[in-house]
């Protein structure tokens, strides 16, 4: 047999060969670029906060907003209240004369009748949602105005502060409220929140609160061994503050934002719904509160 021979190879069938490679390697490299889904750090965040937001929503659904006016039927019974003489309104052992009522006009600095009978308001709501079983309400007392001056002034014995709890245990309660007169020219709302082991403080102003927190600590240290006889565990306890706050944008409306910070607090509420420009709406709201000797969100 005569021996095997290797076949020759085409060069033209290698160029052939080799051009087209060329081609193919050109088109690929100057071929539009395949879409690749790769979400931003932004994005991803973004649609984080989102989810965290709805979250929020459906575990802590936002405080409805408040109207800028009365209905038209309301605006026409506040009008008539204000006419009125004498007594306007009596809760318990407080009430409101005529003359009170003219500190809810705009531009009017609230007096101790108006902040007492609203406070007193407060109290017997939550004396009477203790047989109406009403969950969103807690068990409060509402100390008066006159507290805070005779804590400051007089201290726990000299003003004879253990007679302000004769008749309860002030340590069952879930929160206190208490309003606050600053050198007669600020009013503020303060509350001790057993709940939370809290001493709060809302300043509608946002002024240093030192003051309140050392001696509304010092007058449950001193509640506390006057009727359990042992000093208050302040374990866990903190002084505290909302950051958000509602302020005040004038020199008068602070005795309203007061009320509102106690009436909101004692349904549990840890924001405040209303801000500076629902204040003239809740003056009158306020006025037909002590007119009917009932709070607008039990109507």
């Amino acid at each position: 047999m005569p021996p095997l021979s290797r076949s020759k190879s085409n060069p033209v069938a290698s160029t052939t060969y080799i051009q087209r490679a060329l081609r193919d390697a050109e088109k690929s490299l100057f071929a539009p670029k395949p879409v690749v889904f790769a979400p931003s750090l932004a994005r991803l965040q973004a649609t984080q906060a989102k989810v965290s937001e709805e979250i929020d929503a459906r575990i802590r659904p936002k405080c409805p907003s408040l109207p800028v006016s009365l209905l038209p039927e309301d605006d026409i019974k506040v009008e008539e209240l204000l006419r009125r003489r004498g007594v306007i309104g009596k809760c318990v052992r407080e009430q409101v004369s005529d003359k009170d009522l003219q500190r809810l006009r705009p531009g009017q600095w609230l007096n101790d009748e108006i902040i007492n009978f609203y406070g007193q308001m407060i109290t017997c709501r939550a004396e009477e949602s203790k047989e109406n079983s009403r969950e969103n309400l807690l068990d409060v007392h509402y100390l008066s105005t006159f507290f805070w001056s005779k804590l400051k002034n007089e201290g726990y014995e000299k003003g004879r502060l253990a007679k302000w709890t004769k008749k309860l245990d002030l340590f069952s309660k879930d929160v206190v409220l208490i309003p606050v007169n600053h050198n007669n020219s600020h009013w503020t709302g303060a509350a001790i929140n057993f709940r939370k082991k809290r001493i709060e403080s809302y300043d509608s102003m946002n002024m240093d609160r030192a003051q309140v927190f050392k001696l509304l600590r010092a007058y449950l240290d001193a509640e506390h061994r006057n009727k359990k006889k042992k000093p208050f565990n302040f374990d866990g306890w903190v002084d505290w503050t909302l950051e958000d706050t509602p302020q005040q944008e004038n020199g008068y409306d602070c005795g309203v934002f007061t009320c509102q910070f106690l009436e909101t607090l004692s349904r549990g509420e840890e924001k405040f719904a209303f801000t500076q420009a629902n204040m003239h709406y809740l003056r009158r709201r306020m006025i037909w509160e002590i007119g009917h000797t009932k709070l607008w969100t039990d109507r």
